[in-house]
């Protein structure tokens, strides 16, 4: 999977947000923790994006990256998914369902 950006554009650096030093340390241990499992590595890239905690139910931080500015400009895909209320409409009269959680899903994706 690769990620098509707009010919000609100039690398975007955001710069990182304010974190209290209990979020540096959630940052810290998140990205030890990516880093030992594999999905993230060291990078000396000119694109960067801030990084934000959001607390979940269970009183754990979900680590957050504001992609804003790369995303305006990504090529937008033609044929995005469908609307959801369109999928919910196509399982009617349906009598098995699935339901799939993937842990930590983003990190899944190869980028």
């Amino acid at each position: 999977f690769r990620i098509d950006l707009i010919p000609g554009v100039a690398p975007v650096a955001r710069a990182p947000y304010r974190l209290a030093p209990s979020e540096m340390k959630e940052l810290s241990d998140q990205l030890q923790e990516l880093t030992d499992k594999g999905f993230i590595r060291p990078s000396s890239s000119p694109w960067g994006a801030p990084v934000l905690f959001v607390k979940k139910k269970d009183g754990s931080f979900r680590m957050c990256i504001d992609y804003r500015e790369l995303n305006k400009l990504t090529v937008k895909n033609r044929y995005p998914l469908l609307r959801i209320d369109d999928l919910f409409d196509q399982l009617q009269g349906s009598s098995i369902y699935s339901k799939i959680d993937l842990r930590s899903g983003y990190h899944q994706l190869r980028v």
